[in-house]
């Protein structure tokens, strides 16, 4: 009798253990699918955010070297361009709802490989195509190389996905891991902003970490919110904890002072240089946020872990071949703008404001100087003649500055 119960009792779960078991792969690619959704909604938003951003700045451009009296806000290009930014930053945020943080990071190379492509598409200059290919070869190796990464980065990213509850994310914010991380953090922004501020040292290294231990906090909270928001969208209401509010206003915080420490990193160093090396720093820093407050890697097979972070470095070589072959800024110009002469009146004169532009971004604009667009804005250039003197004792100037009459 017990023999034969025991026996009814296994043909009795044989069939619960299978419908187990046929549950767990439609969960795998259920979470596949979520994956290729934010990595598209990733590379989409990245893409219109530099495309909006060059737009911006070329319509900037053709209001300062033309006579027309608008304001850079009255213009159709530069509200198509804002329209553009704001799409584009709405779909990298709904982006971080539904595929892990460390897999979403790494994308933000598809801004730098736009941003070459349509800085090669605005110089104006006519080359050979031997040279345009001499010149250009390390852009063309690099954005082959970003796609390739970025390639690697969606196949074997992480694919871990956990509802972005009120309790999922208290649990992960007080976890012992994540408070020694956030312990070692703050020690190391500390230092970095005494040496920063009282020691001066402006390094490019020191300040754009001091702006990827910010960001890492940014992504952070903005996957918290994110995933808060579309929980709540699919009915299961999550504003109505105080944990959805602080990661708000953590959120808000650190980007304020991440784009001020970008902003002030634009003023001392190229725009190449620290989308190259942001991007580095940034990427290392957000996965290893992510990875430590929401366990992106958690149950995943070395195999992964391994292409994953091949991929990634992968795509840090090309976005390195990329901005390496920008032309640098020429630190004197042998000329005087009109709107630098004292007396001369200037657009600003007239109450019309210009945009400045917008190096403080998260995003990339084209690479390219302005000084490959000459027919758009070329500063005027005063005659300089040299002048002799018969006197031996009086010290004469370098040059002199034609005075033209009304005459003339």
């Amino acid at each position: 009798m017990e023999g034969g119960n025991s026996a009814n009792l296994q043909l009795q779960q044989l069939p619960l253990a299978t419908a187990v078991v046929s549950v767990q792969p439609h969960t795998d690619s259920f979470s596949y699918k979520e994956n290729l959704i934010g990595a598209l909604l990733a590379i989409f938003g990245h893409l219109v955010i530099s495309i909006a951003l060059n737009l911006q700045k070329y319509s900037h451009i053709r209001l300062a070297g033309s006579k027309d009296p608008r304001a850079y806000f009255k213009t159709k290009t530069w509200w198509c361009g804002l329209f553009l930014l704001v799409l584009g930053e709405l779909g990298v945020f709904s982006s971080y709802a539904f595929a892990p943080l460390s897999l979403i990071v790494p994308l933000s190379a598809v801004s730098v490989i736009a941003s070459a492509i349509i800085g090669i598409i605005f110089i104006k200059e006519k080359w050979k195509p031997k040279d345009f290919l001499r010149r250009y070869v390390l852009s063309f190796v690099g954005c082959g190389l970003a796609i390739v990464g970025t390639y690697l980065l969606i196949t074997f990213g992480p694919n871990s996905h956990e509802k972005m509850t009120g309790e999922n994310i208290t649990r992960h914010l007080v976890s012992w891991p994540f408070l020694l991380y956030m312990l070692v953090e703050i020690i190391v922004f500390c230092l970095l902003l005494y040496f920063y501020k009282e020691k001066n040292a402006n390094y490019i290294v020191v300040i754009l970490l001091l702006v990827a231990l910010l960001g890492s906090m940014t992504v952070v909270t903005v996957k918290a919110v994110a995933g808060m928001i579309v929980v709540s969208i699919q009915g299961n209401l999550q504003l109505d904890y105080p944990i959805f509010y602080i990661m708000l206003v953590c959120m808000i915080a650190t980007a304020i002072f991440q784009a001020t420490f970008l902003a002030q990193a634009s003023q001392l160093y190229d725009s190449s240089q620290i989308a190259s090396i942001g991007y580095i720093l940034s990427t290392t820093a957000a996965i290893t946020a992510g990875a430590t407050f929401y366990l992106d890697f958690t149950g995943e097979d070395v195999l992964h872990i391994c292409m994953f972070a091949l991929g990634c470095l992968i795509a840090f070589l090309g976005v390195f071949l990329i901005t390496r072959n920008r032309k640098k800024s020429v630190p004197f110009e042998p000329y005087i703008s009109m709107d630098a002469m004292p007396g001369m009146q200037n657009m600003h004169d007239k109450g019309i404001a210009v945009q400045p532009d917008l190096k403080a971004s998260f995003s990339y604009g084209a690479l390219e100087n302005n000084d490959n667009m000459p027919e758009i804005y070329t500063p005027a250039t005063l005659p300089i003649v040299q002048e002799q003197h018969g006197s031996k004792g009086v010290s004469a100037p370098p040059y002199r500055v034609l005075e033209h009459s009304k005459k003339e």
